[in-house]
């Protein structure tokens, strides 16, 4: 099965990974080859599919502006890439770190993941993830092809993100729950407190959605898809709070950040979003009183605040309907 059914429902706290970039100077004799070509005939062992994907992603930039795979390289373009560069451990360190499981059978578990755990070892990450915790509980986890070192994942939430998680705990049931994440019959509500109260209270966010070109951790809304891809999000404001409401979002799709993203581009971001500017007052007075309260506030949720709130599928052995409603200590 294909790594793409890793569905990051939300964001993987900058993927874990590290950027190594290159330049590189068409010379003035340059026949117009695909950009793609261009730049794998010159930087060694890098392969063409991954060049390809840094392109789509935004990381390649010609004569400072993004660009399409089958872009055709003159005399004299500047051409500025970001490549992942992404150090692996051989193996996955087991370690004895609690899990908080919601359900569990022979085939699959639902863990309440806290905030501030990474889902999976990563670089700068390399140990007190889930999948550290998963090793311990549990021996020989199926993997998903291309996704070695994520036994059992077929999605995750940000680091900084709570809630549901579906687990895998045999390869019958990594691949059923695998193709539902594809096909988007996953059902997965998100529920959160953003800075305003969105208008109208219920609606549809649907724009293509990708990193900035300015700013790699930031994913950013676009007007076509020759950027970024189609993100779709319902949301309806459960109880509005004058200068914050509690929303509760549900995902269509999973990209990367989508949730953040799109109320960011909806004009409310998250409360206390570092990333996306929910981390200052953007709503209220300019009293001191108010601004110390809000900063308090902050200190008790010190993350953006969302928490993956329910989870529905079906069973990929005994394809019973299963629908999971979990809370957290934060009240979301």
């Amino acid at each position: 099965m294909a790594t793409d059914f890793l569905t990051g429902t939300e964001e993987d706290d900058d993927d874990g990974v590290s950027y190594e970039e290159h330049r590189l100077v068409a010379d003035a004799g340059q026949s117009l080859v695909r950009l793609d070509k261009f730049i794998t005939d010159r930087l060694p062992n890098v392969t063409r599919t991954k060049v390809q994907k840094a392109i789509e992603a935004g990381l390649v930039m010609v004569n400072q502006k993004p660009v399409k795979a089958n872009y055709r390289v003159h005399p004299h373009d500047e051409i500025v890439l970001s490549l992942p560069k992404i150090p692996r451990l051989a193996e996955v360190v087991p370690e004895n770190i609690p899990l908080d499981i919601v359900y569990e059978d022979d085939y699959l578990l639902v863990v309440n993941k806290p905030a501030g755990m990474v889902v999976h070892p990563a670089y700068q990450n390399w140990t007190g993830t889930l999948v550290n915790a998963l090793a311990w509980h549990f021996q020989h986890l199926p993997q998903l092809p291309g996704n070695e070192g994520k036994p059992g994942l077929v999605h995750r939430i940000d680091k900084d993100t709570s809630g549901l998680l579906v687990i895998a705990k045999t390869e019958e049931a990594l691949q059923g729950l695998a193709e539902q994440f594809f096909h988007h019959t996953i059902e997965r509500t998100y529920w959160a407190l953003v800075w305003g109260e969105p208008e109208p209270p219920e609606g549809t966010i649907d724009v293509f959605i990708g990193r900035s070109p300015g700013d790699r951790r930031i994913i950013t809304a676009f007007p076509d898809a020759s950027h970024g891809k189609r993100a779709v999000t319902h949301y309806r404001v459960i109880k509005p709070l004058r200068y914050v409401s509690l929303v509760e979002c549900r995902l269509e799709t999973g990209r990367t950040h989508q949730i953040r993203a799109h109320m960011k581009y909806l004009g409310h971001p998250l409360f206390n979003d570092a990333t996306y500017g929910g981390n200052r007052v953007l709503k209220g007075t300019v009293f001191t009183k108010y601004r110390q309260f809000v900063e308090n506030c902050f200190k008790l949720m010190p993350r953006q605040a969302l928490h993956a709130k329910t989870l529905g599928f079906v069973h990929p052995v005994t394809r019973e309907k299963l629908n999971f409603r979990f809370g957290n200590s934060a009240g979301l």
